[in-house]
């Protein structure tokens, strides 16, 4: 059974920095993409960043690209997302997803505030 644990959201200020963690169980973690998607208030979930498995090349949403960065340390099976100059508008629950097993997984999310 896959399990994704979502960690380290919180509230932070305009300009602030958090770094998301997401722990995977159940699945050959090296060889897997992982991504994280996040849902503002209100809005659709959508796609916040991606790392291969094996060559761990990066792909980034533009909203993303130059203030967050995804990595991964596989002898942990962690997959983070660090996170500078974080905006009003990055406020939205944070999401962990894999496709494993034949199957779309989900972590069950972590909340980001950002607000002054």
């Amino acid at each position: 059974q896959v399990q994704l644990v979502e960690s380290g959201g919180g509230l932070v200020q305009p300009g602030g920095s958090l770094r998301l963690s997401c722990v995977a169980s159940g699945i050959i973690f090296p060889i897997r993409t992982m991504a994280w998607y996040r849902q503002p208030p209100g809005k659709q979930r959508e796609w916040v960043a991606s790392i291969d498995g094996g060559s761990s090349s990066t792909m980034y949403s533009d909203s993303a690209k130059g203030r967050f960065t995804i990595s991964r340390d596989n002898a942990k099976n962690t997959v983070y997302l660090q996170m500078n100059g974080l905006k009003p508008e990055d406020t939205a629950v944070y999401y962990c997803y894999t496709v494993a097993n034949g199957r779309h997984s989900w972590g069950q999310g972590t909340q980001v505030t950002v607000s002054s």
